[in-house]
């Protein structure tokens, strides 16, 4: 598998270097990402389950649809990237829409995070290096596990969900 690298950015989302994917994370440093929620028409959130391979936050539920930014490369391209990689969606109802970016910090595991709103019924195609399972759950649903079983959820999606709900995105 060829080594991934990511841009390095200052604390303004600046790009001031790249370093390997492994070299980001063992040092800490910031780094860019993305986050996708897939809405269906019954205004119901798709989930993932990460893969137990996946080295961050393995088994926990996340994004619709995640990844990073690889070096050189924009948000909006990266988004649409992982939409093929992870859930082999190459097309979406309608564009892409870009809600939010959240600043880098501890609970986002140092990335800078833009999260999009997209919308589709599926079928999705998970990859299974990526993704153990999927599926939609109505908002009220994500509500009561998050409250639940805060520990099943990636750290980046407890912080996303709320800021989601706290802006009333979407009616949520």
């Amino acid at each position: 598998m060829e080594e991934e690298y990511f841009d390095i950015v200052d604390d303004n989302d600046r790009v001031i270097g790249k370093d390997t994917r492994k070299n980001v994370h063992f040092k800490n440093l910031k780094h860019r990402a993305v986050h996708i929620l897939l809405q269906n028409q019954k205004e119901e959130i798709f989930l993932q389950k990460r893969s137990p391979l996946k080295d961050i936050n393995p088994n926990c539920w996340d994004s619709s649809c995640s990844g990073h930014v690889l070096s050189e490369e924009d948000y909006d391209r990266a988004a649409h990237r992982e939409l093929v990689e992870e859930l082999g969606l190459e097309h979406l109802e309608r564009p892409l829409i870009k809600l939010f970016k959240l600043p880098a910090d501890t609970k986002t595991g140092n990335e800078f995070i833009w999260v999009y709103l997209g919308f589709s019924n599926g079928p999705f195609n998970l990859n299974p290096l990526e993704i153990a399972e999927g599926r939609f759950y109505p908002p009220s649903w994500i509500n009561w596990k998050l409250a639940a079983e805060p520990q099943s959820f990636s750290n980046a999606f407890i912080v996303i969900w709320n800021f989601f709900r706290s802006k009333k995105f979407a009616g949520y």
